[in-house]
Parts: structure tokens; sequence; C-alpha cells
């Protein structure tokens, strides 16, 4: 019997009838969408705490300010992600949020004549500016700050008093206590030195107070059941992360039964080893990954944005090959004498935080990303959710299942096996969904998502639900496909 949908079993008229059935055909793949999350300056046109496409970086800087804190980050990302679909979710600063501030102190020696080039990162930002023996020092700073404050696309504003330039953030809150100052990042490779005689004495920025917590959970909400794969998240106070936290849960959140919309958290945090270590064991969470850092000039919220912008079109590609040693672009390295060590690193990797390393070129690289999950709720270890990448290969494999039972199963009459019944009816059996399941299972071996199928088909289940007769149940026993991590050779050489 073959099972028309709409064409009529009692229809006369000659000759002719076709109906479309599109259950076999059904190949899409989902867009997996990136959404940034970041403040705004009161200078952006768009509308905050609801989800909005981007048009680029240009229309970020218009939307939200084109020093803001979200046009940088989406500037980031774009440098690495230049392809895939971006959404924006804008966030105000809060009420009452304090702006990080801090002031650069130049001195001329007595009696010294000054010359040549100060060269100042603000935030991973170079500015050059060029100095005359004929200056004083008051010249010089008021130089600078106007040279700073010229900066359209800057993360502070500057303003000069007498001999010192105070910096202030354009964005309030903490994010501002991330805003790097430093001379000379180049080096002597870059041609950068402070001119002789010239005294420069930096105040790190400080004093940035209260993020947009108030406002980040109706924000979220506000996504409805739009589905984000890759979320970046600027903030790694407790109060911003376990937000997200409640926004991705297994139990009521996007990766419950109830919702099946998936998605990761991508974040950075700045910090000592110490500090790193401490961050990463006071989270427990496998639906976000951190990376850790120590004295680069970039801010965590932009490393976090190149980051996510680095793995994710990998991720969108293949979710089960290792993202190690995709280089995160932009993201400037720390000082050599600042970079963790390997045994550092594998500590950190212990304690929930991602690890990056550095090429001779200074070229940050991807190590292992990581989630923040290390214990069952019992509090024992458990590396279940170890790496990324199980993350998104579980959210391939569930969602090519998904989409085969809704194409296939959508409107079929249920039998118990060993049911006859004709040829090309609707009607399904557990056995026949059990070998539908079993196919589909072998082609995700052979694209290389899952292995071991015939373990897989000995160990599957399939069966009608003993209480309700209209459902079936099935105890889905996949392996997922490992990745190449550790190489490790015992060189047993001889000698003649």
């Amino acid at each position: 019997m073959i099972p028309f949908t709409n064409l009529p079993e009692n229809i006369r008229v000659p000759l002719f009838y076709a109906e479309l059935d599109a259950s076999q055909a059904n190949s899409a793949q989902l867009n997996q969408r990136t959404l940034i999350i970041g403040q705004m300056t009161d200078a952006g046109t768009g509308e905050p705490g609801t989800p909005v496409i981007s048009a680029g970086v240009g229309d970020a800087r218009a939307r939200w300010g084109s020093n803001s804190m979200l046009a940088a980050m989406t500037a980031a990302y774009r440098a690495a992600d230049s392809f895939g679909e971006v959404w924006y979710l804008a966030l105000k600063d809060a009420t009452g949020a304090v702006a990080a501030s801090g002031t650069v102190t130049l001195n001329i020696e007595a009696d010294a004549g000054v010359s040549g080039v100060i060269s100042l990162y603000i935030a991973g930002r170079r500015y050059q500016l060029p100095v005359q023996a004929t200056q004083s020092a008051a010249d010089i700073a008021e130089a600078l700050a106007t040279l700073v404050a010229a900066d359209a696309f800057g993360l502070v504003s500057a303003s000069a008093h007498d001999n010192v330039v105070t910096l202030t953030a354009i964005n309030a809150g903490m994010v501002g206590n991330e805003i790097d100052v430093r001379l000379n990042y180049g080096g002597s490779r870059a041609g950068e030195s402070t001119p002789l005689n010239l005294d420069i004495a930096i105040t790190p920025m400080a004093g940035g107070a209260i993020n947009p917590t108030d406002t980040l959970q109706a924000a979220l909400d506000n996504c409805g059941d739009m589905p984000f794969d890759f979320i970046v998240c600027p903030h790694t106070d407790s109060v911003s992360l376990d937000a997200l936290h409640t926004f991705l849960n297994d139990q009521t959140g996007r990766w419950s039964w109830a919702q099946q919309i998936y998605g990761h958290a991508f974040a950075a945090y700045r910090g000592t080893l110490a500090a790193c270590t401490t961050f990463g064991a006071g989270r427990n969470n496998q639906h976000e990954s951190v990376l850790g850092f120590h004295d680069s000039p970039t801010p965590a919220w932009i490393v976090a944005a190149q980051l996510a912008g680095s793995v994710a079109p990998a991720l969108r590609n293949d979710p089960g090959r290792p993202v190690q040693t995709l280089p995160i672009r932009g993201m400037l390295a720390p000082p050599v004498a600042s970079r963790f060590l390997l045994t550092e690193r594998n500590t950190l990797l212990y304690d929930g935080i991602s690890t990056f390393n550095v090429g001779d070129d200074g070229t940050c690289y991807a190590e292992n990303i990581t989630t923040t999950y290390q214990k069952n709720p019992w509090g024992d270890p458990d590396d279940s959710y170890l790496e990324v990448e199980t993350m998104f290969l579980l959210m391939y494999v569930l969602r090519a299942l998904r989409s085969m039972v809704t194409s296939k199963y959508s409107r079929m009459k249920l039998a118990a096996d060993g049911t006859r019944f004709a040829s090309g009816s609707a009607i399904v059996t557990p056995l026949l969904i059990r070998a539908d399941v079993i196919a589909r299972y072998q082609e995700l071996e052979f694209d290389g998502y899952v292995q071991n199928s015939a373990l897989f088909a000995r160990q599957l289940i399939v069966e009608q639900n003993a209480h309700n007769p209209n459902r079936v149940d099935c105890l889905w026993p996949g392996t997922l496909i490992d990745q190449l991590r550790i190489f490790a050779l015992l060189a047993q050489f001889r000698l003649s």
C-alpha cells in the first residue's frame, strides 16, 4: 500500500496525478550561528537586549558605538571567521557602573632634551608619538592625550593635566580593568624604545566596577528558540557565567530534552597561574570553555572573540577534528617570561582552563580547548565532557538523528514487531526503526563522526514503551570518534 497523504482514494477523473513526499530527500544542514554578547555605548543606535543579525564590522560600529566593546569584539571575531552568520546581543552599561581609569605620567630629566618616538600600547592598539627636545613634559602629555582621543575605535578616552595623561574606559564596568597599558610591546624588532631622558610611569587601569548582570538574563531570554552554536561571553564574573550556565544547561536549558537547541560559550580569563587555576577550579560546566592567559596586551573579552572566531569555522566543517594548532588570530602573545610552561599548562588543563602555545613569530595557537567540566555530581573526577570537540560532535550526531526521525517518521503508524502489513504502508515497527538507526550510524561512521558500528548494532535497543504504546524508546550506545592528541614514543635504539 502506497502511503499517499493528500491524493484521495476515491477520485475517478482521469488520468495522471502526482504528490510530493520529501521524507527520503532531506540532507539539509543547520546554519550554525554565532552570538556575540557585549556592551554598547550611548552613541550606538541599535536596540539593546535583543538578538540582531550582523551586517559586518561597520554595521557593529554604527549600531553599538564605534569604540564600544561589542564593536571591538565583532572586529576581532570577523578577523578570524569572515563567513559564518553572526548575531549581536548588546547590553547597556549597568546602572551605577564605574569606568576603570589609569594614568601615564611623563617626566623629563633635568637639563636634558628628549627626542625619539613613544610607542604606547592600549588594549593592544599601538599609539606612536614623535617627541622633540623643545617639548616639555606637559606638551608631550597633551599631544599624547590628543593622539589617543582621536582614535575613533579606541577603547579609552584620554585627557591631559600638566604632565599626566588620564585614561578612562569607554565602557563602564569590570571590563575596563582588562585594558592593558604598556610601552614598547614590539621591542627592538619593531624599532620601539622609550626616548632618552624621558621617564614614563604607567598606573594600570583599575577601579572598574559592576558588569551588566542585571540585564544579561533578560537579554538571553529574548533569544527565544533561535539556535546559536557559538556564544562569545565577554564577562567572567560568576553571575554572568552562571546566567549562561542556566541558559545552556541539560535540565531546563538549551541542551535539555525539551529544547534541543544546544550551543557552547567561549570566554577568556586573564591571570597568573594561581589565579587561573583558582578560577577554573570554581567552574564545572561542560557548556563553556575558558582560555587562560597572563600578560597579553589583548583584553580578555577580545581574546574570547578571537578564540571563538578561530575555532568556529573548523568545528562547523568537522566537529570531530581537533582544534589544536589553529591560530588564534589577532591575539597578541604574552612576553616570553609571562607564558605558561608545559607543566603549568598541564595543570591548567586539569583545572578546567583551556591552553594555547606561541610560535617563534609570536602567533598564538590553540593547544587544547577544553570545557570547565571536571567533576560529577558526587565530586569525583569526570572527563566525560572534557574536550570541546565532544560537545560539538554530540550536537552534530543528535541533530542528524533528529533529522532522520522527523523526516522519515513524522506521520507513521506504529505496529508491534512481527505484524504483517502491505509493503509501502505508512507503518513502522521497532525493528524497522532499529534498522534505520543502525544504517544512519554506519553513515556517520563512514563520515568520521562515530566508530565501532558492529558493537553499536549489538548494544542498540529500540522498543515500544511499556506504558505508552504510541511511544518508541531507544538506547543509543554510540561511540564518538576520538582525536589524536598525544603521540608517545619510546626510542629503544641500538648501537652497532
